[in-house]
């Protein structure tokens, strides 16, 4: 996968050296990295990897900010002068899954990895903080650092946003970018687009209530197998019916549920699943549809039916000239060979789509695929056996911090 040799620009001076300036961090972003990758915490509780964020900040000029309802750090940069502010996030928790890297710095808890490369972000946005605090005479305003726990399910963001992270250096937060490495793209690759980037991603519970029996003996049951059974394909037709192709939806059944034995009727069965969307307009379509397609299904065969939707994360949606920018940025910084604009979204969710509700800004994706390895075949992100290239995380640290000198000239 390469990027574009034709993009017009005209970099900016002040970040000319700024690759330069985040490669010269390089030794302490890997310090970092492998630190907390050594020590992964899940959830919205991550004791130990805020106190080494705290350590690795604690000489910087940064007003520092503790959540309450969750480990999380909120740090502002003031600059030379009164502007604006934006905001950097970086998300901090791991993932349950028991580490097969072979790596010498690999997860010495059994059951939680850095296997989303969370461990590469907050390492990132850190050295970013640092960069920019060497530059903190050339902003007009100030930079908010969102070191995040619980994105992985656990909504940290709006926790954080319920603690005015999106206020914290004393006005709102004007814009916003985040970062994620992929381990399927090539090293040091940068690649975004406008709109929908990720999709939404809800949970679905159906219970179909029968009433049970005799294997042998099924007309003195109600079998809610077969109607589980016909809910699974009438799902896929009502998706494919009744939500336009131009708006797409994926629904997904990934679990069936039913039966201790081979000859006894259930008297319950039960369906669970995925629902993802590119928009809040075929999210809240399928949402609607899906219990009215279970419920009638049901009654057609004497069942009753209870559809559970949990709401998992929004939409994740780029300003679009944000994510123009931060392309243009990339080139700059990076060269135009480091800059991919992505032509499709990705059905994967993030929580930065909280963010991303209230200010606008830019959710980009950053190779870490080591050189001479096929991405295509390389361990993905939430595999027990991927690895990221650390070399990429320079090119991290200079986007993070091009993005906050250029809102903030």
């Amino acid at each position: 996968m390469t990027g574009p040799t034709d993009l017009p620009s005209l970099p900016d001076a002040r970040l000319a050296g700024l690759l330069d300036e985040a490669k010269a961090l390089q030794a302490k972003t890997v310090e970092l990295r492998r630190e907390i990758h050594r020590h992964p915490e899940q959830g919205l509780d991550l004791p130990k990897t805020q106190a080494v964020l705290r350590r690795a900040l604690a000489d910087l000029p940064l007003e520092i900010t503790l959540g309450k309802s969750t480990t999380s750090i909120t740090a502002v940069l003031r600059g030379g002068r009164p502007g604006p502010a934006v905001l950097l996030r970086g998300d901090m928790d791991a993932l349950p899954l028991t580490e097969d890297t072979g790596l010498d710095f690999a997860s010495e808890s059994p059951d939680s990895m850095h296997a989303c490369g969370h461990d590469c972000h907050v390492a990132m946005l850190a050295s970013a903080a640092r960069l920019l605090a060497a530059h903190a005479d050339e902003l007009a305003g100030s930079v908010v650092f969102m070191f995040q726990p619980g994105e992985e399910g656990y909504h940290g963001a709006r926790h954080m946003i319920h603690e005015g992270v999106l206020d914290a250096a004393g006005s709102r937060v004007e814009s916003a970018f985040a970062l994620h490495v992929f381990a399927n793209a090539p090293s040091g690759l940068v690649y975004t687009r406008p709109g929908p980037i990720l999709a939404s991603a809800d949970s679905f519970t159906v219970t179909v209530t029968g009433k049970g029996g005799h294997g042998s003996m099924p007309q003195l049951a109600i079998d809610p197998v077969p109607a589980a059974a016909a809910m699974v394909g009438a799902l896929q037709t009502m998706v494919t019916r009744r939500v336009s192709v131009f708006d797409p939806a994926v629904l997904s059944v990934t679990q069936i549920t039913a039966g201790t034995t081979t000859n006894v009727i259930p008297e319950t069965a039960e369906l669970r699943g995925t629902i993802r969307t590119l928009s809040e307009q075929s999210r809240a379509l399928v949402r609607e549809e899906l219990p009215k397609v279970c419920e009638s299904i049901g009654a057609a065969h004497g069942c009753r039916v209870f559809a559970d939707i949990e709401p998992g994360y929004p939409v994740t949606v780029n300003d679009a000239a944000s994510a123009a920018r931060v392309l243009d940025l990339a080139g700059d910084v990076l060269g135009a060979r480091n800059v991919a604009p992505m032509a499709d979204p990705i059905m994967g969710a993030e929580d930065f789509s909280y963010v991303l509700q209230r200010v606008p800004g830019t959710f980009a994706f950053l190779g870490a695929a080591a050189p001479g390895t096929d991405p295509a075949e390389a361990a993905p992100n939430h595999s027990n056996r991927v690895h990221y290239h650390e070399e990429s995380f320079a090119h991290g640290v200079a986007l993070y911090a091009a993005f906050a000198l250029d809102a903030l000239r």
